[in-house]
């Protein structure tokens, strides 16, 4: 795993054996921020990347110019690895929050203009991660919502649907805020 692009570009993430993760491949994440990158200007950026795992999508953003991210995850190894990066890379624009990903969006205050969910595939709620986000206007106009997920389930009945793309046996469902500037 690498930072594709940006001022990190190159940087190895090699995290310690034994985390509870599945990364984003190289492949998918460059399909993911080329999409992005043709939609939104990434320096104005604000965005929350939940179950964040190792930090892989955060490092993207950053590395990009993203304004800020907030990174949230539940598993304190992931969280003290991804932590460790901050400090080593100075990514003084990530916050890492180790908490409950649903409980996160339950009780933010803040709107981004990202989020991005990466829920472990097995998880039963996922389709609650768009519903969330919407019933409480979490995304800031014109903003995007971002659920990778196995290609099987299907988010296309979810509030704020937009299209889907596959990468192998994983896919991004992409979603859009409830208002528009």
């Amino acid at each position: 795993m690498r930072i594709i692009s940006g001022y990190l570009k190159g940087i190895l993430i090699t995290p310690p054996k034994g985390l509870p993760v599945r990364p984003t491949t190289d492949r998918a994440k460059e399909s993911l921020f080329n999409i992005l990158e043709n939609q939104l200007n990434f320096t104005q950026l604000e965005v929350l990347d939940l179950f964040s795992g190792t930090g892989n999508i955060s490092y993207e953003f950053i590395s990009r110019g993203a304004k800020k991210t907030v990174a949230v995850d539940l598993n304190h190894k992931c969280i003290d690895f991804i932590k460790s990066m901050k400090q080593k890379h100075q990514l003084a624009t990530l916050d890492v929050i180790k908490r409950d990903a649903f409980a996160y969006l339950k009780n933010t205050p803040n709107k981004y203009h990202v989020i991005f969910a990466d829920a472990p595939y097995a998880h039963r709620d996922i389709y609650q991660i768009p519903r969330l986000v919407s019933n409480r206007d979490l995304l800031f106009p014109d903003g995007r919502l971002v659920v990778e997920h196995e290609t099987m389930l299907d988010l296309s009945e979810e509030p704020n649907f937009l299209y889907k793309r596959d990468y192998g046996q994983s896919c991004f469902s992409f979603f859009n805020s409830n208002t528009y500037e």
